[in-house]
């Protein structure tokens, strides 16, 4: 018997051909039928400033996962756009401080480092966004990282920039 896709609501959800599967306060996939510790907003079901919009509250909250989530679903609906680099270079952003509050320091170092490519090739104040000084700090928390000043790790006292 196939399973329905339900979202949070429980109903089916349009944009989704299997069940969501549950996910860790990282975002960590955990096992079928195990209790789901991270509820995210139905980004594809959004319009792309709502994107933007949740992707930045999720970032300034420390919620790392869910702002990956809404950057890379804000980056697939600005395709062909001069936009879409940006919003994939916030989506890596989001998923570099995942990876250093997983414990993956080579992640986190790649992820940092292009999401600063990305986002330092707009001015500051596109989108809202001080674009160079997130990337100049993105860089900078990259190579603090690679020093061992940043060691990866649930505990990792990291203050991401402003974005």
């Amino acid at each position: 018997m196939r399973e329905e896709a339900t979202g949070k609501t429980g109903r089916p959800t349009p944009g989704r051909n299997k069940p969501e599967r549950p996910r860790d306060h990282l975002g960590r996939p955990r096992p079928w039928g195990s209790p789901n510790a991270l509820e995210l907003e139905d980004f594809d079901a959004l319009p792309l400033e709502e994107n933007h919009r949740l992707g930045r509250a999720h970032f300034a909250a420390g919620r790392f996962f869910p702002a990956h989530e809404a950057w890379e679903t804000a980056w697939k609906q600005a395709r062909d756009t001069p936009d879409a680099e940006l919003f994939k270079g916030l989506s890596q952003l989001g998923a570099g401080y995942v990876h250093l509050l997983r414990g993956n320091r080579h992640g986190a170092v790649t992820l940092l480092r292009r999401a600063a490519s990305r986002i330092g090739r707009y001015p500051a104040g596109h989108r809202g966004v001080d674009c160079p000084a997130v990337a100049g700090a993105a860089e900078r928390d990259a190579e603090r990282i690679e020093r061992g000043e940043l060691v990866p790790g649930e505990d990792v006292p990291v203050t991401p920039p402003t974005v």
